[in-house]
């Protein structure tokens, strides 16, 4: 089962992600100079740097000399990164991106990013230059959140499988023998309908181990199960109890389905759009239900920066709640009076001058940082759980536009 802390991690390593992957967009090249490498985990490294020292070469017949030089030089740099590595990339495989951006005023910047570990493995081994970075298989992989199963059924066959994120993955099938409704010559009719019913409850039985065999071991991974087919099949296989009742309390809905092959997965997918949409959104729901609840009854509630950042540091915040779509920096400003104030700064924007509040003198930077990174640090050094919350319902929209994406729950009244 994963852990709270686990959980908090992975939120982390998504943020991280969405923050570098906003960047690589942000990014163009004069012409294409912009090298991207994608690394299976199985793929072995010396293979990668001959093939990069062929491209280098190769590199060497491009007629401008600006293009040449800059493609050489993103070549170059990978090489260099790849060096601090050993026989084979990390888990799941890794990204490099290198080359020349554009930096205004007709003056370039070599930049080199490189991503590990990403959500999903990194298929297939994959080269590209161009003007722009190649972040859409990541984008989709930071698309997929969520673990699924998928069970579709007829009296004929099933299919049982995953839906991760937005990507179906048909694993197992099974045929019936159950026989048709016209009975055979010289059996009665009420011995071939026990027959058939005895054949119908042996291959729902055979399909529910077959989704046992598949879901259970990911029980504490997985967030929900739909079950598709005609009626009455998928309403007999579930009010019988035949799958694993841990799974069973896993059960979002069923779903009229026309197909159970491997297509059927899919038609299922469509047809539970709703179900799984808000089971997406459950757990972001009951936290801001709570925030609410307490911001409205009593004190246990603090919002936006400051106060936020004040309960931080006493150890009071229980619940840290950051918006998925925050895109600030904190800054520092320190006055000559030793006055020091917190403001949040549009990331990639200026940063403002600022009049101290206190005494009206000028204040300096001191420092400037994410503000997601901020707050989260001291979330870390104080025992406090992060949870990142969507904008894709009511609730979550006001954390970010009436709250600056800012929120707490707290352990207990402070006043702050």
């Amino acid at each position: 089962m994963s852990t709270d802390a686990e959980e908090a991690s992975e939120d982390r390593r998504k943020y991280e992600f969405r923050k570098v992957l906003e960047e690589l967009e942000e990014f163009e090249g004069s012409g294409t100079q912009l090298v991207t490498i994608y690394i299976p985990e199985d793929r072995q490294i010396s293979d990668v740097v001959a093939h990069v020292t062929q491209e280098h070469s190769e590199a060497a017949n491009i007629k401008s000399k600006q293009t040449r030089t800059n493609v050489q030089d993103a070549l170059t740099s990978i090489k260099d990164r790849l060096r601090y590595y050993d026989t084979y990339p990390p888990e799941n495989g890794m990204v490099i991106f290198s080359g020349a951006i554009d930096s205004g005023g007709g003056q370039t910047e070599m930049i080199t990013r490189t991503l590990e570990s990403p959500p999903d493995p990194v298929e297939s081994f994959r080269y590209h230059c161009d003007s722009d970075f190649l972040i859409e298989p990541l984008e989709h992989m930071m698309a997929d959140s969520g673990l699924f199963g998928l069970i579709v059924l007829d009296r004929r066959e099933a299919n049982v499988g995953w839906l991760k994120g937005k990507r179906v993955e048909p694993v197992k099938s099974a045929s019936s023998l159950v026989p048709g409704k016209q009975r055979k010559g010289g059996q009665s009719a009420q011995r071939f309908a026990r027959l058939r019913l005895e054949a119908i409850d042996n291959f729902y039985q055979e399909v529910a181990e077959m989704a046992d065999d598949l879901m259970v071991p990911k029980r504490h991974e997985l967030d929900g199960i739909l079950v598709g087919g005609p009626s009455p099949t998928k309403d007999e296989f579930l009010d019988g109890d035949y799958l694993h009742h841990e799974l069973q309390d896993k059960v979002l809905g069923k779903f009229d389905v026309a197909y159970t092959d491997e297509s059927g997965l899919y038609d299922l997918v469509d047809a539970g759009q709703e179900a799984l949409a808000d089971q997406e959104l459950v757990e972001d729901k009951e936290q801001m239900e709570e925030f609410f609840e307490n911001l409205h009854t009593g004190n246990e509630a603090t919002y936006g920066l400051v106060p936020t950042r004040e309960n931080l540091i006493m150890g009071s915040v229980d619940r840290l709640l950051l918006s998925e779509d925050l895109t600030e920096d904190v800054v520092v400003y320190e006055c000559p009076n030793g006055h020091t104030e917190y403001e949040t700064v549009e990331r990639r924007h200026n940063t403002p001058d600022h009049e101290c509040s206190e005494c009206g003198e000028p204040a300096e930077v001191q420092e400037r940082e994410d503000v997601v990174d901020h707050l989260m640090e001291i979330a870390d050094q104080r025992g406090t759980e992060t949870k990142f919350i969507s904008t894709d319902f009511e609730k979550g929209e006001q954390l970010l536009n009436a709250f600056g994406g800012i929120a707490g729950i707290l352990r207990y009244e402070t006043g702050v």
